[in-house]
């Protein structure tokens, strides 16, 4: 090695050491690598997600670790698709899984390939594998071949087909590919050893034989690799120097070895686990999540109460909140189940710095101000983000007639309620002090319709001249000024922490029935009438929205992302204490 080689060497295992914020056990891998000049300093990831489904939460986790990675060590990251189950993808899925990595902040450059894109050269290596007498067409049905496999307390026993010829084999797979097979007929297996305790190596399947479009190469291939052949082969093709995956695919490990130690291959790749992502209150299984949708459980894969990336980002989450949260949980070795209430901490975080202050009333009660001038409108000054001095100011119109919540009056308040009551002076948000003076009931249901307040022209924006205090501000719509808007309140999607936790119980049982309320009488200041879709507000008291895609001209329609109560915060604050 020269010593231009050593320094290149040190300084980039330098900066990875001052761009990442805390040195995990796979980042202590790649760097004593670097030390021995493995994969001549070389650092290549990929994402390689299946196009089977749209990717969530946890993929996030692993699209940061891996795109992440390769700019810490000035390497490079791949994006690849492992299509090689036909009857399961979808073009759609390739789409989606493409702007998800990209909304996250991360790019692939010209490095977007397919297993596809090497069907041929698998095919290759299978015929190598069969050369060398090391795999075999088998006969038996798909049934028969889990029955032979055995348990994890008893081995395989050998298939019938085992041991035959090499020229018989060959002959076999050149007309499974040519197609003179039905499906299901035949498959191709390595044989490796039916009595190891590690199931995966007892003689796996590598083809089989399916007629199914390609979204891709179409009707061209009627065999197709098993992923567990594909996978480690395509990472090899493509000199990836770490296969980060999560910890499911640890027992798979040898077998990934075992296939490229039977071929020609200039690059063996380095596998490395590490805890996937389990998130409360929530399923992180792509066949689940399919479920869910096709069952119609949920509005589709987008529905901001799925844990998927466009879920989330339709519910109005941050590809910087995302990003946090992923880099707080950091890496592990072990599973666990992380609570979504930090999830939610990060992205209140994240959207108390940039989401501008607007005032909004979901369940309206009106209110007349009886000594406010009629016809009168005023322009108050209203901040846009305290957090953000540059966020500005804007005027809100006031007049003679308001909406306020619902919950804001009490005709008979409790003990420690402060807001709106007969007799009680109170704030209203960047404007006056108003006090109740009368209550309108609905003559057949008895519910109050209407408050009767006066106002005191002297407490514009500030406190009382005569320095009484009031014990709650409330915030508030022009009637004349506010925009009619559909706001929908989403809440968890299951009411289980864990809906896998029972394994005798079927999920869906603790969907939960309250996790999407809309409500469709709301008033919203003129501010958010041509409110873009992927806005992010903070209703003052209520919480943090976002303008949804199915706004309409003078119809804004808003997601609650999250609500302003933090119970994350309170768990740290406790644990401190």
């Amino acid at each position: 090695m020269t010593a231009k080689d050593e320094n290149d060497r040190t300084s980039i295992l330098n900066d990875a050491r001052d761009s990442a914020t805390s040195r995990d056990f796979i980042r202590e891998i790649i760097d004593a690598d670097l030390k021995v000049n493995k994969n001549n300093s070389r650092v290549h990831t990929r994402f390689p997600p299946e196009p089977n489904g749209y990717l969530h939460i946890g993929h996030a986790k692993s699209i940061c670790l891996n795109f992440g990675i390769a700019k810490e060590y000035r390497g490079l990251c791949n994006l690849r698709f492992d299509d090689t189950n036909p009857s399961k993808e979808d073009v759609e899925y390739v789409e989606s899984i493409q702007e998800d990595v990209r909304w996250l902040g991360f790019d692939w450059d010209d490095r977007r390939y397919y297993a596809s894109d090497y069907f041929e050269q698998i095919y290759d290596y299978a015929i190598q594998i069969i050369e060398a007498g090391k795999a075999y067409v088998c006969d038996l049905s798909p049934d028969d071949t889990r029955q032979y496999r055995g348990s994890f307390t008893l081995p395989g026993k050998d298939s019938p087909f085992r041991n035959r010829s090499k020229e018989e084999n060959l002959d076999l797979f050149t007309r499974m590919r040519a197609g003179e097979f039905p499906d299901g007929l035949r498959t191709l297996r390595a044989k490796i050893d039916m009595a190891s305790p590690n199931i995966n190596m007892r003689d796996p399947v590598m083809y089989r034989i399916m007629r199914a479009e390609h979204h891709r190469t179409g009707s061209a291939w009627c065999i197709y690799p098993m992923y567990d052949f594909a996978h480690p082969l395509s990472d090899a093709i493509e000199g990836i120097t770490h296969s980060i995956c999560t910890l499911e695919f640890e027992d798979h490990r040898p077998l990934y070895d075992w296939f490229l130690d039977q071929v020609t291959v200039a690059c063996h790749s380095q596998q490395i686990e590490f805890a996937r992502l389990n998130l409360s209150h929530t399923v992180m299984s792509k066949r689940k999540l399919l479920e869910l949708v096709q069952e119609e459980h949920v509005a589709g894969w987008d529905d901001p109460r799925m844990p998927t990336l466009a879920g989330l980002r339709r519910r109005g989450y941050t590809p910087e909140a995302i990003r946090n949260f992923c880099e707080t949980i950091g890496v592990a070795k072990r599973d666990s189940m992380v609570d979504i209430a930090l999830l939610e901490h990060c992205i209140r975080q994240d959207l108390n710095k940039r989401a501008l202050r607007v005032m909004a009333v979901l369940r309206p009660l009106k209110v007349v101000i009886e000594n406010y001038p009629e016809g009168q409108v005023e322009e108050l000054d209203a901040v846009n983000n305290p957090e953000d001095p540059g966020a500005g100011s804007r005027k809100v119109p006031f007049s003679r007639v308001i909406y306020i919540e619902q919950d804001d009056f009490r005709e008979n308040p409790p003990p420690k309620y402060y807001r709106l009551a007969p007799g009680r002076e109170i704030r209203l948000r960047y404007a006056y002090f108003i006090t109740c003076t009368g209550v309108v009931k609905d003559d057949k249901t008895g519910d109050v319709i209407e408050l009767r307040c006066t106002y005191d022209p002297q407490t514009r924006g500030g406190d009382a001249p005569d320095g009484r205090k009031v014990k709650a501000t409330i915030h508030w719509v022009s009637a004349q000024h506010a925009v009619p808007a559909e706001v929908r309140l989403y809440d968890h999607l299951f009411t289980k922490a864990n809906p896998l936790e029972d394994e005798n119980a079927d999920y869906r049982t603790y969907i939960n029935p309250q996790s999407l309320e809309v409500l469709k009488n709301c008033f919203v200041e003129p501010c958010l009438a041509q409110a873009a879709y992927g806005s992010t507000y903070q209703f003052e008291r209520l919480g943090y929205f976002c303008a949804d895609p199915d706004t309409t001209k003078g119809k804004p329609v808003f997601n609650r992302t999250v609500t302003l109560r933090d119970e994350w915060a309170k768990v740290e604050k406790k644990q401190k204490g």
